[in-house]
């Protein structure tokens, strides 16, 4: 997950090599949920097909925003470095948006890029306030963490929080409403039992050494590197990857919505493409490190082995599975009153998501 900053952009644009074997790349171990989930996933990337290419003449042009900063991401890059956007005809501009997700959202809305990925805990407000923009698929599981200082008494009952002060980098941070959520589900009330404390992401630690807060809900890499920095000194107590959401997205592809709808093929070769380098980086966590690594000096190359390794690049849902997520999404975010009461989330969804492979 990308932590927000200043609204700046870069472009990188060429014609990428196709793509090569991994050759000396030493593969990771896969993870327990990785091996679990293979074989499903692999029946509905072929179900849906995701893995279908299709070839014009000439390659189509298209610009693709996306935050560089945010590793999870890693798919992005790989779809071009790796010949995914080409063999699918594609001639992709890459757009660095280093702002928060929901202005990477108007861009695509406004026309400043045609497709790009973000937090869908970011999108889904702006998205029912009418952003004309298409959901067309998603990248990977949950990158979202909650961990707890050791002696503060929080344990895995939620009941634990009351009274407690949860550091966030952001009061709209996808973590803070994730976590908020979750609480508010298992009763607790978010505003009046808990306490959100807002500093800066990488000093986060800094204030639960001094005892400001309790536990920190953030996005890897930071809650990785937190926990590096100070081994032993904190308990997961929630990750959007494990567990009731397991099998939910996190960063979902978007396309500028006349584009969605009106060429739905050029659309459709993003979406193969995304869910072939997706595949790639969970099969080839090693290499996709090795070849991400050049876009986020932050974190070293081992620290990015270890972190993808550990996501679920094989959850990518389209088509109805994607609407359903996307529902169940707007369901939870209505009854916490993110979203208006009067908002239904089945039509929501079904006006939001778009089957570009139908």
């Amino acid at each position: 997950m990308a932590l927000d900053h200043t609204t700046t952009t870069t472009t990188t644009r060429h014609r990428p090599a196709r793509a090569a074997a991994p050759g000396g790349a030493s593969p990771a171990t896969p993870s327990r949920r990785t091996l679990l989930r293979t074989a499903g996933a692999a029946g509905v990337v072929a179900s849906a097909g995701l893995l279908a290419s299709r070839a014009w003449s000439q390659p189509r042009k298209l610009v693709f925003a996306w935050n560089q900063a945010g590793f999870c991401n890693t798919p992005v890059p790989i779809a071009l470095e790796q010949g995914f956007f080409e063999k699918n005809g594609l001639d992709v501009e890459l757009l660095n948006w280093a702002g928060s997700s929901d202005a990477l959202l108007e861009a695509l809305a406004t026309g400043k890029a045609d497709a790009g990925v973000g937090l869908i805990h970011r999108w889904v407000k702006p998205l029912e306030a009418g952003f004309d923009v298409k959901l067309v698929s998603s990248v990977h599981g949950g990158c979202l963490r909650l961990v707890a200082a050791k002696g503060t008494g929080i344990t895995a009952d939620a009941k634990s929080f009351k009274g407690k002060v949860i550091g966030v980098a952001d009061l709209n941070s996808p973590a803070k409403q994730f976590y908020a959520i979750h609480l508010a589900k298992k009763g607790i009330d978010v505003d009046k039992d808990v306490e959100w404390r807002v500093y800066p992401a990488d000093l986060l630690d800094v204030a639960a050494k001094k005892g400001e807060i309790h536990a920190i809900a953030d996005g890897d890499p930071n809650v990785y590197l937190i926990e590096k920095r100070n081994p032993g000194a904190f308990t997961e107590i929630g990750n959007s990857a494990k567990g009731e959401y397991a099998d939910r997205l996190c960063c979902v592809v978007g396309a500028r919505g006349l584009l969605a709808q009106k060429d739905k093929p050029r659309v459709a070769a993003v979406v193969r493409s995304l869910a072939q380098a997706s595949n790639f980086v969970a099969d080839n966590p090693n290499e996709a490190a090795r070849i991400y690594a050049k876009y986020t000096p932050k974190v070293t190359v081992d620290e990015l082995q270890a972190l993808l390794a550990d996501l679920t690049y094989k959850h990518h849902p389209t088509g109805n599975a994607l609407r359903s997520e996307v529902e169940l999404f707007a369901r939870e975010f209505r009854e916490a009153g993110i979203l208006k009461r009067g908002t239904d989330p089945a039509r929501f969804a079904s006006h939001v998501s778009l089957d570009v492979l139908a």
